[in-house]
């Protein structure tokens, strides 16, 4: 007599906390995202810019002035000049005081780290193009290259709309594209023009300064690729900010990126 209620308060209880065929178990998953040889050039690469970004501005403290052609000084007038004081009393900037020169120890940390991002950048086109890592991963799909396809994705990033955990785990067009130009474009242009202000490259190969129109212009053009290779870094520390730091950096340090699936109930 005293079980059928006990019986009907089992089956209540049963009925709410044992999961049925329809509910929603969250099951955390683990892919690989990223090769060794793409996370060890990544952060060598990452390591020499910055060591290279502090040299460089030790360097252009020297002579902030810029020019187009094949001589300049100070005595000609600049193509543009940035109004920063000088590490040298010689350099006409405006101000009553001259900065400590620091060009010895950054030109030599420059010029080896130079060497070294080119090592680096070598081994990586090599590896992406033994191992399909640039067909697989940064060339875009032809319908990805249309209209619709790229404005709908620019629009995803001027609203700031987080992706999703399938479009986390593969690059879009846009970011493609722009990895394809800094990879193929800027890179090799800051490499070459840097190499086209030594004396050395220019007795050598002249043609690959007259080209660019001089040493003073390759000067000009490594400032300027500089410039957008240091914004390219500030968006996508950025971009890696919005879409989720830990994950992307879990994946660029140990090559696993980690999601939430749900599976259906």
């Amino acid at each position: 007599m005293t079980s059928a209620p006990i019986d009907t308060l089992t089956e209540m209880a049963d009925s709410v906390w044992a999961p049925t065929s329809g509910s929603v178990v969250p099951a955390a998953t683990v892919a690989s995202r990223h090769s060794a040889v793409v996370r060890v050039t990544h952060w060598v690469t990452t390591l020499c810019f910055l060591a290279l970004l502090v040299s460089g501005v030790e360097i252009l403290i020297s002579h902030p002035r810029f020019y187009w052609g094949e001589a300049g000084n100070v005595l000609t007038p600049p193509l543009f000049e940035l109004p920063i004081p000088a590490s040298r009393a010689t350099v006409p900037t405006g101000y009553d005081y001259v900065l400590s020169d620091q060009n010895g120890w950054s030109r030599y940390l420059h010029f080896q780290t130079a060497w070294l991002v080119v090592l680096t950048g070598l081994l990586y086109l090599v590896f992406g193009s033994l191992k399909g890592h640039f067909r697989q991963n940064l060339f875009p799909a032809r319908a990805d290259l249309s209209w619709r396809a790229l404005s709908t994705v620019i629009a995803n990033h001027l609203s700031f709309r987080s992706a999703s955990e399938a479009e986390a785990r593969a690059y879009n067009v846009l970011q493609q594209l722009t990895y394809l130009f800094v990879i193929f474009v800027l890179f090799p242009l800051v490499i070459w023009t840097g190499l086209a202000m030594s004396p050395a490259i220019a007795s050598a190969f002249p043609a690959a300064v007259s080209v660019l129109g001089g040493q003073q212009s390759a000067r000009t053009i490594h400032f300027l690729v500089s410039v957008f290779l240091l914004l390219f870094l500030l968006v996508h520390v950025g971009m890696v900010g919005l879409a989720g730091f830990r994950n992307r950096m879990r994946a660029m340090i140990t090559g696993r990126f980690a999601n939430n699936n749900r599976e259906p109930r």
